[in-house]
């Protein structure tokens, strides 16, 4: 990952400690948007625009501004969506556009949160599994019921299973 995609959470830190209704990611989006346009910059303005239409989607088709996490799975599904797309370009050898999609995952990253470091996820994880008393593989959902809202959009889903059945195991 590019270092602009690794300090690009401290965009997203920045609008936070922002009164809320002060900056919404649209709005953010949209000023990166100018920006690259006045700079000139094509690769950037056609990933933020795609970013902006999808967010703008998602708020058409739910008729009313998104809520943060709702902003917040709009990026995931889109970040999904390109790491995907790069996977499946490079298994194809066609490198080119699997480093296209990768630049503009680089551009979506800058508006998510940073993610959790190993050693924050495993306490997070110990930390419930010793609140609901989890013992066994029964309780697994139990205890990503509580991690998951913890760790939302900073933390791959799979991976946090993967390390609550290690830990219940």
């Amino acid at each position: 990952m590019s270092s602009v995609g690794r300090s690009g959470g401290h965009l997203l830190e920045e609008r936070h400690s922002l009164k809320r209704d002060t900056v919404s990611l649209i709005a953010e989006i949209r000023e990166q948007l100018e920006a690259a346009m006045r700079d000139r910059d094509a690769a950037r303005r056609d990933t933020l625009r795609l970013i902006l239409s999808s967010l703008q989607g998602a708020e058409k088709e739910l008729q009313r501004p998104l809520h943060e996490d709702e902003e917040l799975q709009v990026l995931r599904r889109e970040r999904k969506k390109r790491l995907e797309a790069a996977e499946a370009f490079r298994a194809g050898g066609r490198e080119e556009q699997a480093s296209k999609e990768e630049d503009e995952l680089d551009v979506l990253e800058e508006f998510m949160p940073e993610p959790i470091s190993e050693d924050e996820l495993e306490q997070i994880v110990d930390n419930v599994i010793a609140e609901v008393g989890a013992t066994s593989m029964r309780d697994i959902g139990r205890v990503m019921a509580d991690v998951m809202p913890q760790v939302a959009g900073r933390a791959d889903g799979s991976a946090v299973s993967q390390l609550v059945r290690e830990k219940l195991a």
